[in-house]
């Protein structure tokens, strides 16, 4: 059993920090794990959590790998159990550098407007209090929230850089002479990027893992697909050796890592025909009945993911549907969804 704060240690200089799972009903935040690690003289930080219990860890691991003169802190997206302690950075008595990706900006400004559109695409659908009401109760699970520091910037600000690891080739940016490398994702949410630490071989997916189907109404499919496939391949040539990420608290090493990766993308497909076959005998559908016939798929195939729960699910429904072409035909909380009508009628055969 682990508990928000526990440390991994990964080698000398590297260690993962581990988080905790959202409990709303309790009034407890989820908090992600954060890897710390020393490159050379500097201390990087990916991602920095939320509660000051979880900064006491921060501090703790950052002590452990330790000596450093300057620090990186390195936030892999802008949701709230990911950037609640940033401002650490004005606090370690080194020169420090803080980047966020500037598609992310927004919501970390505005937590609440994010969320209230998380949850406006569910009403109804699930039995869940008023958007708005949820929203400002979510994001105050989260406090402190210190999202922004006196350094932080965008990645956005630095030239974009080709980085080759591999046989692969991403976008990116590199940090610590080239040890510390941050990959643009962009699956999980709009700015999701994940970090590859050169030096002790660790890939840290940050939340591109969390499921085989994200939630978040700024998610993309098909690049949550693409990332695990890209780790996949680096593992099966020897350019990663240790799979970390947001909300497993575990380090799964070498061989683990590939199964691992295929089996999410297993469960992908495996999803998108189980919504494919609910969706086949009719051309429209009201998102209550998938949503719970959704739900159903989920549990027979075992599809875990952070934070499983009833809010969750019917948010990857939404984004299943929209993956299967559908679209709401009016604003209504179960107005009916369908596709194009020139697809479900397309006519006679042109001559």
């Amino acid at each position: 059993m682990t508990a928000l704060g526990d440390l991994i240690e990964i080698d000398d200089r590297t260690v993962l920090v581990l988080g905790q799972g959202l409990d709303v009903e309790h009034g407890r935040p989820d908090v992600a794990n954060a890897l710390v690690h020393r490159a050379g003289d500097t201390l990087v930080l990916v991602d920095t959590g939320v509660t000051t219990a979880f900064r006491s860890a921060l501090r703790k691991a950052a002590d452990r790998v330790g000596p450093w003169s300057r620090a990186l802190v390195l936030t892999t997206h802008g949701h709230l159990d990911h950037v609640g302690n940033n401002d650490l950075a004005d606090e370690l008595g080194v020169p420090a550098e803080h980047r966020v990706p500037a598609l992310d900006l927004d919501q970390m400004r505005d937590p609440v407007s994010y969320w209230v559109r998380a949850f406006d695409r569910i009403a109804g659908l699930t039995p869940l209090p008023e958007p708005s009401a949820l929203a400002d109760r979510v994001v105050s699970l989260f406090q402190p929230l210190r999202p922004f520091g006196a350094t932080t910037r965008t990645y956005e600000e630095l030239p974009l850089e080709r980085i080759r690891i591999g046989s692969h080739r991403f976008t990116g940016w590199t940090f610590a002479e080239g040890a510390v490398r941050v990959l643009r994702s962009q699956g999980h949410c709009a700015g999701h990027v994940v970090v590859h630490l050169r030096d002790c071989g660790v890939l840290h997916l940050s939340d591109e893992g969390n499921g085989p189907c994200g939630a978040m109404a700024d998610a993309d499919q098909l690049k949550i697909q693409t990332v695990l496939g890209a780790a996949a391949v680096l593992f099966e040539e020897g350019e990663a050796a240790l799979l970390t990420d947001g909300h497993t608290f575990t380090v799964r090493r070498g061989a683990e890592a590939v199964p691992y990766l295929d089996g999410l993308l297993e469960q992908a497909t495996a999803l998108q025909a189980a919504a494919l076959g609910l969706t086949a005998d009719s051309a429209r559908v009201r998102p209550g009945a998938f949503t719970t016939r959704y739900a159903q798929a989920v549990a027979g195939l075992g599809v875990g993911g952070a934070n499983p729960s009833a809010m969750f699910t019917a948010m990857m429904a939404v984004n299943q549907l929209r993956e299967l072409g559908l679209r709401p035909e009016s604003a209504g909380s179960d107005a009916p969804w369908s596709r194009p009508a020139s697809l479900r009628n397309p006519g006679p055969e042109p001559r």
